[in-house]
């Protein structure tokens, strides 16, 4: 059997894979990954609770478990990264990039050093070969993790194992409650770790320096001040302080477009305006999981957030790791920085990152 180094969360996904593991025969070693060494009073990440989790886990699997921290890592190749896109007026999604970044090259770097031949995860997403390894869709389809994987390449899925993707989420709580791990029952994380419980605007103000300016309609009129176009997202309701105005429908007001070279946030009313819709969008550093691009135009599904369902579209490559993706059916709040992924049936091919939508 093979030397497995298990990411340890502490929570219950991580926690089954690894009871799985064992099971199987597997030599297991648990990791737990440190990646954020910054708190505050809040506790927003609860680093410590989660320890104390997956040791209780490696205490009635009987395995060894290591703290290794990556935040200098995550600093440089996640958070630097976050924040230079937020600069720029986009929307990144740093669990793509830890994926890429940590999870899949730090700690499959540090394992492979350490002695494993391969590293597992507690994701729901499955994996199969031939010629080259293939990233496939969890069997729960309302937990498939694929769209954050989609930037692994065959070097890393070749060294992975995903030992609860073939799982309903329901079924690893029964098995964890089973084994009598005490975190059966433990809420999934949510959101960003280190951003936790606070205001998302609050935390990026610590980090990025306000730069007021007006709000606009898309006719030009005034209707209010925002605090820097990088607090704000496409599609974005909450947080906008426009409210009622005089001559203007009581509808909610909605964030549809940023100037950046004028400082301007463009809004309107109602949440399926049509500014808030696009047929097309432009993608740049696309990743191909087999190594290489598919024959190109390629008609085939794809997402533009998690949870989405499949959207069918066509691929046309504009420039080499550029593309222009068209959508069957325009797609609500298409937001630059965030990631298109494209898929095959439950074959996920791999995606790219959204520039502009038309």
């Amino acid at each position: 059997m093979s030397q497995v180094f298990i990411g340890l969360s502490g929570g219950v996904d991580s926690a089954v894979a690894a009871l799985l593991l064992k099971q199987a025969g597997h030599q297991l070693t648990a990791v737990f990954m440190k990646n954020w060494d910054e708190d505050d009073e809040s506790g927003y990440c609860p680093a410590e609770a989660d320890l104390m989790d997956a040791r209780g886990v490696c205490d009635l699997l009987d395995i060894e478990l290591q703290t290794v921290s990556f935040s200098a890592e995550y600093w440089n190749r996640v958070f630097r990264f976050f924040l230079d896109e937020y600069q720029a007026g986009r929307t990144p999604n740093p669990d793509i990039t830890c994926n890429q970044e940590i999870k899949f090259r730090a700690f499959l770097d540090y394992a492979l050093d350490k002695g494993a031949d391969v590293i597992a995860t507690g994701h729901y997403a499955q994996t199969d070969s031939n010629r080259t390894a293939r990233l496939l869709r969890a069997r729960d389809s309302n937990k498939d993790q694929t769209y954050f994987l989609h930037r692994l390449d065959q070097a890393q899925l070749g060294k992975s194992l995903f030992p609860i993707g073939h799982l309903e989420k329901s079924t690893v709580r029964e098995i964890a409650t089973q084994a009598g791990f005490r975190n059966h029952d433990k809420k999934d994380s949510t959101g960003i770790c280190f951003i936790g419980e606070r205001k998302f605007s609050e935390f990026l103000a610590r980090y990025l320096q306000k730069q007021p300016g007006e709000i606009r309609t898309l006719d030009g009129a005034v209707v209010g001040e925002h605090q820097g176009l990088v607090f704000y997202t496409i599609g974005q309701r909450q947080g906008l302080g426009i409210g009622g105005k005089r001559d203007t429908p009581g509808t909610p007001w909605y964030v549809v477009d940023k100037d950046m070279d004028h400082n301007i946030l463009c809004v309107a009313q109602g949440v399926d305006h049509p500014a808030l819709f696009k047929r097309c969008l432009h993608a740049s550093q696309l990743h191909w999981i087999a190594g290489q691009p598919p024959e190109l135009p390629l008609s085939c599904t794809a997402r533009i957030r998690y949870r989405q369902s499949d959207q069918p579209c066509s691929i046309n490559a504009t420039a080499p790791d550029q593309a222009l993706v068209e959508f069957e059916q325009p797609q609500r709040a298409i937001t630059p920085g965030q990631s298109v992924v494209f898929y095959d049936g439950e074959v996920c091919l791999g995606g790219g990152v959204i520039d502009a939508a038309m």
